[in-house]
């Protein structure tokens, strides 16, 4: 019998792997070196509000996030950041960029069991040269029939990727702002996993329109899933 689903495309960072936990330790390490000049709420909110400004600019990823790292910190310190400040938030990116890649519960044998019966496809976004490091490091490259490293996740990237047979596609990821919304609106269907952490800036409500769009506990459930939905779609 012929799959109704015939591609299955995977968001990498923390569907398939932990990442936004780095960036969560990073700003907590942060916080604690501007503790002598603004309390953690205040580094907090600069450092988002930073983020926020800088991404059309720099993109996501970590070499984003430490230019915003050093610019509120120069915002919170009035221009008069020490060097060894500016040295240990350096210091905090290359531990984020020399990270090692940690797969979550059930990623290989999921992707293992769907390898034979769909094209897999891995979409991520960010700093091209660490998405690399992380896919090679990942040990599950092999799996996928095609890997895109894309600046930003819009209908328009998904409708490129996935092509005329969007209808027939899966998107599946943690972000619903990013992996879920857009696939959706690209005409594909969307699979949000939560994370245990999600960047205040990929926030998202559920559409309220869901015949497209389904929402589970683990990435062990999506196997499950794509049965239920080759037989009724």
């Amino acid at each position: 019998m012929q799959n109704n689903i015939l591609t299955i495309a995977f968001d990498a960072d923390d569907t398939l792997w932990h990442n936004e936990r780095h960036f969560a330790q990073a700003q907590k390490t942060f916080e604690f070196l501007l503790a002598d000049y603004a309390d953690a709420d205040d580094v907090h909110s600069v450092l988002l509000a930073t983020e926020k400004r800088n991404i059309p600019l720099y993109g996501f990823g970590v070499k984003g996030f430490v230019l915003s790292m050093l610019e509120a910190a120069s915002t919170l310190t009035a221009g008069q950041a020490p060097s060894l400040l500016n040295d240990s938030i350096l210091a905090v990116g290359r531990q984020m960029l020399n990270h090692p890649v940690e797969l979550l519960p059930s990623v290989r044998d999921v992707l293992q069991d769907l390898q034979d019966r769909f094209r897999l496809i891995l979409i991520t976004k960010g700093d091209l040269l660490h998405q690399e490091r992380k896919i090679a490091n990942s040990q599950i490259a092999e799996v996928f029939d095609r890997i895109e490293i894309v600046s930003d996740k819009t209908p328009l990237i998904y409708r490129r990727i996935l092509g005329q047979d969007i209808d027939r596609a899966m998107m599946v990821g943690n972000s619903l702002k990013s992996d879920v919304l857009p696939a959706i609106e690209a005409g594909a269907i969307g699979v949000h996993v939560p994370h245990e952490i999600t960047f205040a800036l990929e926030q998202a409500s559920l559409p309220q329109e869901q015949n497209r769009c389904y929402v589970l506990d683990s990435i062990s459930q999506l196997p499950a899933l794509i049965d239920k939905l080759d037989r009724t779609l």
